[in-house]
C-alpha cells in the first residue's frame, strides 16, 4: 500500500510542471528550473537524499541533455543550411509540379515530406518548415499550420534519428540498476538497447495500425474546416491515394524498426514512401478526377491569414527567435536553379552515413572508440585517489552513476559533417553559412535551459531510491497509479505519454519523464512492460499535436501568433482518435495477442 504522503511528495515536481506550464502558461525555460528546485526539496525532505546524490543526479541529467542538444543542433543546422541554399525551395517546387490539387499536396508535403523532416531533425521542425511551404503554394496560413501539425505523427516516435527511444529510454533505463538487471535477467535481453529495439517494434506496430487513416485525417481536416463546402467528401475522393501513401511509408517503416532498430524507421519509411508515391502519381495513378482548391482568398475569414500572405515565396521565410518573435532569413541565393538530385543529396548522405556507422563493424568500432567518447565515470567527478594515483573508480561524485558523450557516434556528428560537405556542394558563401548558424542557435537556444533542468529533475526522481535504498519517487507514483487504475491502465498509457509531450513539447522529454513510471505501473499490474513502453512512445508522439511550444513555433513562421487556442481545439480531434485507438490496441496486445511478452 502506497503511503499517501510519500505519493503526494513524489508528485510535487510533476505537478509543478503542470501548474506552471498548463495553468500559468509559463514557458519551459522558466518552469523546468523551478521543477528542479522542487524535485531537490522532495528528494531531501521526503526521501532523505544527501547533496552528493542531488549533485550527481543533476550532473548525470545535464550530460544526457547535452547528448540530446548535440543531436538537435546538428539536425537543425543541416535543415537551415538547406533553406539558405535554396534546396528546400527546389524540393517544394518538385512537389508542386507533381500536382496542383491541394489534397495531393497535403499527402506529399505533410504526411511524407513532414515525416522525413521529423525523422531527420525532430523537435517541432516539420510544422515550422512545412507550414511556410504550404503558404507559399497558396494555402491559408491557419490551414497550413493545422494540417502541418497533424501529418507526421508516425515519424515522431523515431524523430531526430531515434532520439526519443535512444536518449529517452536507453540512456534513462541504463541509469537505473534495478531495471537494467530485470531486463537482462528476467527479460533475457542482451542489453537495454536490445530491449528498446523490441519496444520500437511494438511502437511501430501500433503506429502502422492506428495510422492507416493518418494521411486521410490531414486531408479531411483541411476540406472540413477550410474548404468552401465544409465537408469531408472531397477527402474521400483521394482515399485511395492516402491509403497508398500510408502503405508505401508503413512497409519500409515497420521492416526497418524490426531489423535495424529505432534510429531509421521514420527516415527510410519516408524516403521510400516519397519515392514510391511520387512515382505512382507521375505514372498517372491516384489522381482525383477533379482538382480541388480553396475558395477565393477574398472569402476567407480574417483569422485565417496573418502577416504573411499566401503565395509569397518561402525564400524570405522566418525563423522562431529565442524570445518567441521572428527573425527574417536572408533567403537562398540559388532558389529556383537547383536540381532535385542536388537538393536531396545532403539527406541521402545523412541516411548513408548513419547506416554505415551503425552497421559496418570497422566503422562502428572507430566512431565508438574511447578516443572519441568522453566518459564522466572517472575522476575528477568520482573515485578515490592517493597522491594523484586513482585507486578506485565509483562513478559521478562517487555515487556509481555513469554517463558518456560519444562525440562521433551520436547523429549530431553526422549532421554537422554533412553540413560541411554541403557548403562546397551547394556553393554557399560566407553570408549563407553565417545565417544558417545564426538561425540554428536561435532555434536551439530556448531548448537548452528547458532540457537541462527537465532531465536533471527526472534524474533526481529516478535516483531518489538508489540514494536511500528505498523505492524511488517514480516507483511510488507507479504503485499509486496501479492501485487506482488497475488492469485497465494500459488503455491510458498513450494518454500519459501524450500529457508528457504536451507539457514539454518533446517526445524525448515525455519518455524521460514517464518511461520509468510506465515501466513501474506495468510491473505492478502484471502486464508486459515492453508493450506499455511502446504505448508510451506512441503517446509521446500524439502529445506533439497540442504541445504549446510546437503550436507557437508553427504559427510564428506563418505570421499568425495568437491563434494557439483555435489550433489546439482542432488538433484535439486527431489526438482523441489516436489516443483512444492506441489505448484499445495496447489492451489487445497486453491481454490477448502478446500477454507473455516481457
Amino acid at each position: 500500500m502506497v503511503n499517501a504522503v510519500d505519493a503526494a511528495v513524489a508528485l510535487l515536481p510533476l505537478a509543478t510542471i503542470a501548474v506552471l506550464m498548463v495553468g500559468l502558461y509559463w514557458p519551459a525555460t522558466r518552469a523546468m528550473p523551478v521543477a528542479w528546485v522542487v524535485a531537490i526539496g522532495a528528494g531531501v525532505l521526503g526521501w532523505g537524499m544527501n547533496l552528493q546524490w542531488i549533485a550527481a543526479s543533476t550532473i548525470n541529467g545535464f550530460i544526457t541533455a547535452a547528448n540530446i542538444l548535440y543531436i538537435v543542433f546538428g539536425a537543425i543546422l543541416l535543415l537551415y543550411t538547406l533553406k539558405q541554399t535554396g534546396a528546400f525551395d527546389a524540393i517544394n517546387a518538385g512537389f508542386a509540379s507533381v500536382s496542383e490539387d491541394r489534397r495531393v499536396q497535403v499527402v506529399l508535403l505533410v504526411f511524407l515530406m513532414g515525416s522525413f523532416i521529423e525523422a531527420a531533425a525532430g523537435f517541432g521542425t516539420p510544422a515550422a518548415i512545412v507550414g511556410p511551404l504550404l503558404v507559399g503554394l497558396g494555402f491559408p496560413p491557419l490551414a497550413a499550420v493545422v494540417v502541418a501539425l497533424t501529418g507526421n505523427l508516425m515519424a515522431i516516435t523515431f524523430g531526430a534519428v531515434g532520439t526519443p527511444l535512444i536518449i529517452g529510454m536507453i540512456d534513462i533505463f541504463e541509469s537505473v540498476e534495478s531495471i537494467s538487471s530485470e531486463v537482462v535477467g528476467q527479460g533475457n535481453f542482451a542489453s537495454i538497447a536490445a530491449w528498446v529495439s523490441e519496444i520500437a517494434v511494438f511502437a511501430a506496430s501500433m503506429h502502422v495500425v492506428v495510422g492507416v487513416v493518418l494521411p486521410f485525417i490531414g486531408v479531411a481536416m483541411m476540406t472540413r474546416f477550410f474548404g468552401e463546402e465544409r465537408s469531408i467528401k472531397p477527402a474521400l475522393e483521394v482515399l485511395p491515394l492516402t491509403l497508398f501513401a500510408w502503405a508505401s511509408f508503413s512497409v519500409p517503416y515497420f521492416l526497418t524498426a524490426y531489423f535495424l532498430g529505432p534510429e531509421f524507421p521514420g527516415l527510410l519509411g519516408s524516403m521510400v514512401g516519397l519515392a514510391v508515391t511520387v512515382g505512382a502519381l507521375k505514372a498517372g495513378y491516384f489522381h482525383p478526377d477533379e482538382e480541388w482548391d480553396f475558395a477565393p482568398e477574398s472569402t476567407w475569414p480574417d483569422h485565417w491569414v496573418g502577416d504573411i500572405k499566401p503565395g509569397e515565396s518561402t525564400a524570405d521565410d522566418v525563423a522562431v527567435a529565442a524570445d518567441g518573435g521572428t527573425v527574417q532569413s536572408s533567403g537562398p541565393t540559388s532558389a529556383g536553379t537547383m536540381s532535385l538530385w542536388k537538393a536531396w543529396t545532403p539527406y541521402a548522405l545523412v541516411a548513408l552515413l548513419l547506416v554505415v556507422t551503425r552497421v559496418v563493424d570497422p566503422v562502428n568500432a572507430f566512431v565508438t572508440m574511447d578516443l572519441f567518447t568522453i566518459a564522466w565515470s572517472e575522476l575528477p567527478f568520482g573515485g578515490v585517489e592517493i597522491l594523484g594515483v586513482p585507486l578506485a573508480i565509483d562513478g559521478i561524485l562517487g555515487t556509481g552513476l555513469t554517463n558518456d558523450f560519444a562525440v562521433l557516434y551520436l547523429p549530431g556528428a553526422v549532421f554537422i559533417a554533412v553540413h560541411l560537405v554541403t557548403i562546397p556542394l551547394h556553393g554557399m558563401d560566407g553570408r549563407e553559412i553565417k545565417a544558417s548558424w545564426v538561425e540554428t542557435v536561435e532555434k536551439v537556444a530556448p531548448a537548452v535551459v528547458a532540457l537541462l533542468f527537465a532531465v536533471a529533475t527526472v534524474q533526481i526522481m529516478l535516483q531518489s531510491g538508489a540514494a536511500t535504498e528505498t523505492d524511488s519517487m517514480l516507483i511510488v507514483l507507479s504503485e499509486g497509479m496501479a492501485g487506482v487504475a488497475g488492469g485497465v491502465y494500459p488503455f491510458f498509457a498513450a494518454y500519459v505519454g501524450a500529457f508528457g509531450a504536451f507539457l514539454a513539447g518533446s517526445n524525448t522529454v515525455s519518455d524521460i519523464l514517464f518511461g520509468t513510471f510506465q515501466y513501474g505501473v506495468a510491473e505492478q499490474i502484471g502486464t508486459p512492460r515492453t508493450i506499455m513502453l511502446g504505448a508510451q512512445a506512441v503517446g509521446g508522439a500524439i502529445g506533439n499535436l497540442i504541445a504549446v511550444h510546437n503550436v507557437v513555433a508553427a504559427l510564428a513562421v506563418v505570421g499568425l501568433v495568437g491563434e494557439e487556442g483555435r489550433v489546439i481545439r482542432l488538433e484535439l480531434i486527431p489526438l482523441v482518435y489516436y489516443g483512444t485507438a492506441t489505448g484499445i490496441l495496447t489492451l489487445l496486445f497486453s491481454y490477448v495477442l502478446f500477454p507473455g511478452t516481457f
